[in-house]
């Protein structure tokens, strides 16, 4: 699959990718890939979730074996979110110009090297750059899982169901990860959170040599946005440093305000680069079609929420309630049931409400179940109440919203951008996460005042839940505001649709015309 599939509104008999088989390719053999092709994205999206959360609980141990000191820890966790937010887009036009499957490959290995190379560190250095270089492998392999469902799928039930499973899989592999972070630190010490990676790793490269033949390499005449890809990571880069270092140093500090200003600058570079290039690496026009930008914009306020939000969750329930590690990644199981029935009802119900009422309706029920975590938000709080019944309800909402938010965002995708699309997203997601994370610890900090009682740290988690019950509901509004009223999420695309989506195809091969034709003439 090499960027040549069909694009997130179905175009096309199958939906499926040039030279690779969708769902509804004839006979056994086209189903079969098709399988192995959902086996390898739903790995890949349980991998990066997992990554993202195993090695919170193991950070106490590190600094002790490692003697990491002052703020040095924090850069375990930093240097993988730096790479992977910087390297998003990047990535994913990379899946679209040299082929999914070769930055897949990649991908894989990359992060399993890293992964072997970080359970192995000998020294603070060597694992903060195994981490970064698993943050690499992250921003290659996160839009490619998602493009390998847009492009293999067709527009109806058999995307649905592939979406609620990508879904599903981001969910479990973030719970995972909290549980096996403690599990595996408490039994075999922590290098065993980093080496967890490398037969996962193994496992998705041996299902993606059964999907056969699944694109070829890259396209005549495509070339890679250099300016806009150096632009873009550096620009991201800064962006989500100077997120992460507001949540430590303040937003007044000199090293956020210079992160800040640094990164405003080049990404404004960045689009008058885009506006200027023949083969941008994010087309501006992308955004102008109201689902896409409404995804993304409702993407990054759901991830600020989320994001944050489960960072108060687990202090709350060790420094407040008094859970230890172990108690608190099984206390986050019942979050992963929630997304997992949130996202089957939403591959059955997306097809009747559309993505305008299913994402409404999802942001709603999560701004609901985070309310609850700052109402119980208490010292004498119990799991019941505190814990269980806001978990259930807050993830069931955001369970709803993964069908009908991946596809709004590749709604009337040309052919050729899946990728793009996919590390618009993902980027999105990273971003606003990071920027949760930062705002709902300013919040938090400025009604704690320093202080560590329980009481006082309960009052300013309750005050982040309250932030990021308000995040959810902006996000609820965006869908009902910017979303057309009469879109059906997975219906097939409509006779406009259809003639907007061939006129976007033949315009991207003019485009690539006109570009051969201006490199033969400065050769």
């Amino acid at each position: 699959m090499d960027g040549a599939g069909k694009s997130g509104t179905g175009r096309g008999p199958e939906g499926g990718a040039a030279g690779a088989p969708g769902v509804g390719a004839a006979g056994g053999a086209g189903e079969r890939h098709a399988r192995w092709l959902l086996v390898v994205a739903l790995t890949v999206q349980f991998l990066v979730s997992l990554d993202m959360s195993v090695v919170n609980v193991a950070l106490p141990d590190i600094r002790s074996d490692l003697g990491f000191g002052g703020e040095g820890l924090l850069w375990v966790v930093n240097a993988y979110a730096l790479a992977f937010g910087g390297l998003l887009m990047l990535g994913g036009r990379l899946a679209d110009l040299a082929g999914p499957r070769r930055v897949l490959t990649a991908g894989l290995v990359l992060f399993g090297l890293a992964s072997l190379a970080g359970g192995f560190a000998w020294s603070p250095g060597s694992l903060v750059a195994a981490r970064a270089v698993q943050g690499v492998g992250a921003a290659a392999l996160s839009p490619v899982a998602f493009a390998l469902i847009t492009l293999a799928f067709p527009a109806g039930p058999a995307r649905s169901r592939a979406l609620g499973l990508w879904g599903m899989a981001g969910a479990a592999g973030g719970a995972v990860g909290v549980l096996a972070g403690g599990v595996l630190t408490d039994a075999t010490g922590w290098r065993s959170v980093m080496l967890v990676n490398v037969p996962i790793v193994a496992f998705a490269l041996a299902a993606a040599a059964r999907t056969g033949p699944v694109g070829g390499g890259r396209r005549p005449g495509a070339r890679l946005d250099v300016a806009g890809a150096l632009l873009v990571t550096a620009g991201t880069t800064l962006l989500v440093l100077g997120l992460v270092r507001a949540s430590d140093h303040g937003w007044g500090s000199a090293v956020t305000l210079a992160s800040l200003g640094a990164a405003v600058i080049l990404l404004a570079a960045f689009v008058a680069v885009e506006l200027r290039t023949a083969s941008p690496l994010l087309r501006p026009g992308l955004l102008r079609g109201r689902p896409v930008l409404t995804a993304n914009l409702f993407c990054l306020l759901l991830a600020s929420a989320q994001f944050g939000a489960f960072y108060f969750v687990s202090l709350y329930m060790q420094l407040v309630l008094g859970f230890g590690p172990t108690a608190a990644g099984f206390a986050f199981l019942p979050f992963c049931v929630g997304v997992v029935a949130g996202s089957i009802l939403a591959t059955r119900a997306v097809a009747v409400l559309g993505i305008r009422r299913l994402m409404t309706a999802g942001a709603t029920l999560a701004a609901l179940g985070m309310a609850w975590f700052a109402a119980t938000a208490t010292v004498d709080g119990g799991f019941l109440v505190s814990i269980l019944g806001p978990s259930l309800l807050c993830s069931f909402g955001i369970g709803l919203c993964f069908v009908p938010l991946g596809t709004a965002a590749t709604t009337d995708v040309a052919t050729g951008e899946t990728g793009m699309a996919s590390g618009l997203l993902n980027s999105s997601r990273q971003v606003g996460g990071s920027l949760g994370l930062a705002v709902l610890v300013t919040v938090a900090a400025r009604v704690t005042g320093g202080s560590t009682g329980r009481t006082e740290l309960s009052s300013g988690y309750a005050a982040a839940f309250w932030a990021a019950a308000g995040l959810l509901t902006a996000a609820a509004l965006a869908a009902y505001v910017l979303l057309p009223a009469e879109r059906k999420a997975l219906g097939g695309p409509t006779d406009a649709e259809r003639g907007r989506g061939a006129e976007r195809d033949r315009g991207a091969e003019r485009d690539r015309g006109a570009e051969r034709e201006g490199d033969a003439a400065s050769r």
